[in-house]
């Protein structure tokens, strides 16, 4: 939506909530998820899957946030995980910490909360040579 990127992964919507609908109690889904209105409760994506989030300047999640590929340029109030690449837009505003793989901020967004990098997949362990000359 604000780069390029994976297009295959943000080309295809398959959930559409408005500008005037809003919707009270969680959410879940897999696929693509455009929201214009509001979410009053916790969206997460399908454990597993590869889905999406466009969250457009006119729309709000007030609720916590879990989806791998997430773009927001509206409101959210809770916090945002994104297993694999964050976009937050100009009028991006979070109110809750963020966990990121990836992330693009673009100027204007603003996160009141922490930034946390969750990298994927497994992490290597480094091996300390000072500790072995240490123990004998």
């Amino acid at each position: 939506m604000f780069s390029g990127g994976d297009n295959k992964t943000r080309a295809r919507i398959d959930t559409l909530i408005g500008k005037n609908s809003r919707v009270t109690g969680d959410l879940q889904y897999k696929g693509g998820l455009h929201v214009d209105g509001e979410i009053r409760g916790n969206v997460q994506a399908e454990e597993g899957s590869d889905s999406m989030l466009s969250l457009s300047q006119h729309g709000a999640i007030r609720g916590q946030v879990k989806v791998p590929h997430l773009t927001i340029n509206g409101t959210v109030e809770g916090d945002v995980h994104a297993e694999k690449r964050l976009e937050l837009g100009p009028e991006a505003r979070i109110t809750g910490d963020v966990y990121y793989n990836l992330i693009q901020i673009a100027v204007g967004a603003t996160v009141n909360g922490k930034l946390v990098h969750k990298p994927a997949g497994p992490t290597l362990a480094v091996n300390n040579p000072k500790s072995k000359a240490a123990g004998g």
